[in-house]
């Protein structure tokens, strides 16, 4: 299964990754310019044209503050709760690694963005007929045997792609080989199950917003519970409907016969 690593540590922040993927992937820029002249994060987050995005961090690092540079996109988690919570099977994890995306199915009930424990999946408030969208590890790509746009742009190696063993290899020796340079954890290793999105960083995760109260178990079983019940109650809101309807139709039914009889009389 393929998979991506990304050290916080050679991140320079240039959002070579981030311009990339919207080139790639069709996607207009959004960012603002107030805030691009500034060299501040931009735009401020995840969006429906913004499927990876480079943040911004001042944290103190060795008693002294300076920016440290994360990177938030879908996390293509191994057992993804978005797939087993969508009731169409819009995404769908490939054996290759991605979680896809069909837009053409989709219903936009945005059950993927509640059940997703990283918060990724977009919604496109801005259409009329919204979708969801987010990162699809340049799926396209990865099956043509190319490795994603992001990490092809990285100038610096910050972000690799390769066999997700071998990810996990390389990530353990960098740590066991700079030990007061690292966090010693592999964000994304056992988070929910696994991810095929994995991270490494000189900093707490926190401090590079991400979340750091997740089970090491998947997500799923919890959330086919929650899906459980909804046929039940669809089938039996539609049966509710249907006694409704019948009620209302006799009660019109009824109206009109009285209503036929006096005027016969």
């Amino acid at each position: 299964m393929k998979a991506m690593l990304i050290d916080a540590t050679r991140c320079i922040g240039c959002r070579g990754c981030q311009v990339s993927c919207k080139e790639w992937n069709n996607l207009p820029s959004e960012e603002t310019e107030f805030f691009a002249s500034k060299g501040y994060q931009n735009p401020r987050d995840l969006s429906s044209k913004t499927w990876t995005l480079i943040t911004y961090n001042e944290v103190k690092v060795r008693n002294r503050f300076d920016w440290v540079f994360g990177k938030l996109q879908c996390f293509h988690c191994n057992e993804p709760a978005c797939a087993t919570a969508c009731p169409v099977h819009a995404l769908e994890k490939t054996e290759a690694g991605p979680v896809v995306y069909n837009a053409s199915i989709c219903l936009g009930c945005r059950y993927c963005q509640l059940a997703c424990p990283f918060k990724v999946p977009r919604f496109e408030w801005e259409k009329a007929l919204p979708k969801i969208t987010k990162c699809t590890m340049c799926a396209d790509r990865v099956e043509a045997g190319e490795e994603p746009a992001c990490s092809k742009a990285c100038p610096t190696d910050a972000i690799i792609f390769g066999d997700r063993e071998t990810l996990i290899v390389e990530a353990e020796d960098r740590i066991r080989n700079n030990p007061r340079g690292y966090v010693h954890h592999i964000y994304g290793k056992n988070e929910v199950g696994g991810t095929c999105v994995m991270h490494l960083s000189n900093v707490p995760f926190e401090e590079l917003s991400f979340a750091t109260d997740l089970p090491e178990k998947s997500l799923t079983d919890f959330v086919k519970h929650g899906m459980q019940p909804i046929p039940f109650v669809l089938a039996g809101l539609g049966v509710a409907l249907g006694a409704i309807s019948w009620i209302v139709n006799r009660r019109i039914e009824n109206k009109e016969k009285l209503h036929s009889e006096g005027g016969q009389q």
